[in-house]
């Protein structure tokens, strides 16, 4: 492999460590600590594996007992480099066969493989320049658990796995259900020997490898190198040492099988979240594979913010606002005679504690009646409807976080609510114009009556007084005191009557204004404390989403 193309195959799995690991994070909280801990156990092993010996490729012999596993291995390494059964059951620690001791010390360290041999060149296969380590391991299915422990550990470690499998236990489910089904996105870095084909008579060979073919291909490892070998009498030995050449002198295989570790890890989230990387198996939890939440939408806001306000009684502030400007409008344009008895009648404003002149609106709290049951069940309904809407698609778990989200402040709303209402800005600026107009009119009129009745009154004192009465104007027959009085009184109170029907229209628009400033102020407290934190987590999910797939190669 070009160190052109080791270092786009590099810069390739940056990209994708980088894209788990942020997956991982976005999904912390949402997915169970124990899927995270696995991921990031990846993490460092990839972190690990890369700051160690790039020129030296591991190749682990796994197998189960009586495979024939050392002998295989003895027979590829050209020497008796284990200890085969003759002399002991089992191998009970890893072996390492080297060919480039250089520069391998800090890996074998880090695998915890103490004993080492620097095996001979093989003409044709390795020598000191191939940078090759061929381990031999205990047997997967040992009686000892130290043992099954080493395996494990290994499976995760080495960079290509050799499945050592002989014709009477090909079919075992323990390796193909625990081992080589869990393992189908490594097939790049898998070799599959079926090993003691000497056992076999010569017509049954090739059934058997084809029967062992199809079931690796319904393990997910349909790809995968399938090779007939008998360690015994050398046959197939030079078709493994050749396969196992192919790998190390590409110099790729830890890099495929840290990019087949961060596979199977998205895999692992997204079986876990519900998330289709469009090519992973979807999990399908509770939701269609590939969907992702719907968000907030802008209708979604508005039903929320209504339903928030009628809650919130913003119905009856903006009832108060429209009353009280009717009630400052009869003070002030009202027939003078009997305006003084709305002063009599509270400011329906007031009452709320919603006349605040001088005041800090921060500091202010309404004097409006607490939501009951009902007014509480409005709100939360309201909250649960807004979050469904939101999540709609999401799988299971990011669902239950999105939900989680919008009630996390839903608590603080009532309090929220009443300082947004108190603090809205209810009037509408300068004092009508038409007031000082209809106040000054008004007065006029009564004074002209005032007058009138004072003119009828001294003519009526001259004549009690037998005194000399002087002729009154007359206007179209009638005297001007009556004109006057009858004049200041009607003109009153049509003026009366017509500030009535213009104040009803400018409270209409006057509590038309309210209306919107406190949905406003309503639909900011429902942004801030529900919206922003739902939309958080539907923007997480999609980051997590992008990064999954990034993770996974799919982007």
């Amino acid at each position: 492999m070009s160190r052109h193309g080791a270092a786009r195959e590099a810069s390739q799995l940056d990209r994708r460590l980088e894209a788990l690991d942020s997956a991982r994070e976005l999904a912390s909280g949402v997915l169970p600590e124990q899927t995270l801990a696995g991921v990031l156990q990846v993490l460092d092993r990839a972190s690990s594996r890369r700051s160690l010996s790039g020129d030296h490729t591991v190749v682990g012999f796994f197998g189960a007992t009586g495979s024939g596993k050392s002998s295989l291995f003895n027979a590829v390494s050209g020497e008796e480099v284990a200890t085969a059964a003759v002399r002991r059951p089992t191998t009970t620690e890893p072996l390492a066969g080297i060919w480039g001791v250089q520069g391998s010390d800090p890996l074998l360290d880090w695998l915890e493989v103490h004993k080492r041999h620097a095996a001979a060149p093989i003409k044709g296969f390795a020598d000191d320049d191939t940078g090759l380590i061929l381990l031999d391991l205990p047997d997967f299915d040992s009686t000892r658990a130290a043992n099954r422990e080493i395996v494990q550990r290994m499976v995760g470690l080495v960079d290509v796995l050799v499945w050592v499998l002989d014709p009477q236990k090909y079919a075992d489910a323990a390796v193909h259900n625990d081992f080589l089904a869990p393992l189908s996105s490594h097939g790049a870095v898998t070799i599959v020997v079926l090993n003691q084909i000497d056992r076999l008579p010569d017509h049954e060979v090739r059934p058997v490898l084809e029967s062992l073919t199809a079931i690796l291909a319904r393990d997910g490892l349909g790809k995968v190198q399938v090779l007939g070998a008998s360690a015994v009498l050398g046959t197939g030995v030079d078709q493994v040492r050749a396969a196992i050449r192919e790998v190390a002198m590409q110099r790729k295989a830890m890099s495929q099988r840290l990019a087949a570790d961060v596979t199977h890890a998205a895999a692992r989230l997204a079986e876990e979240s519900g998330v289709s990387t469009g090519g992973m198996k979807p999990a399908g939890r509770g939701t269609a594979a590939g969907t992702t939440a719907a968000g907030a939408t802008a209708a979604s806001k508005a039903r929320l913010a209504g339903e928030l306000a009628v809650a919130a009684n913003v119905p009856l502030v903006v009832d108060a606002v429209a009353r009280s400007y009717r009630l400052e409008a009869t003070r002030r344009t009202g027939w003078p005679v009997t305006r003084w008895l709305a002063r009599f009648r509270p400011d329906p404003l007031r009452r709320l504690n919603l006349r605040r002149e001088g005041a800090k609106p921060e500091l202010n709290r309404t004097s409006l009646p607490p939501a009951g049951a009902p007014g509480q069940a409005r709100a939360d309904a309201a909250v649960r409807e807004f979050a469904e809407a939101a999540s709609a698609g999401a799988p299971g778990p990011w669902r239950a976080a999105i939900r989680g989200a919008a009630r996390e402040g839903s608590g603080r709303l009532p309090d929220a609510l009443d300082q947004a209402i108190a603090s809205t800005d209810l009037s509408a600026g300068r004092k009508p114009w038409w007031w000082g107009v209809f106040n000054a009119v008004q007065w006029l009129a009564l004074v002209t009556a005032l007058a009138g009745f004072a003119w009828l009154g001294f003519l009526a004192a001259l004549g009690y007084l037998q005194l000399p009465v002087p002729e009154v104007p007359r206007v179209q027959g009638w005297p001007v005191p009556t004109v006057m009085i009858a004049g200041g009184v009607l003109l009153g109170i049509v003026l009366a009557i017509g500030a009535r029907f213009i104040s009803g229209a400018a409270a209409a628009s006057r509590s038309a204004v309210a209306r919107k400033r406190l949905t406003a102020a309503v639909a900011a407290v429902a942004e801030e404390l529900v919206v922003a934190p739902v939309e958080r987590e539907v923007g997480r999910l999609a980051t997590f989403t992008a990064a999954l797939k990034a993770a996974a190669g799919r982007q």
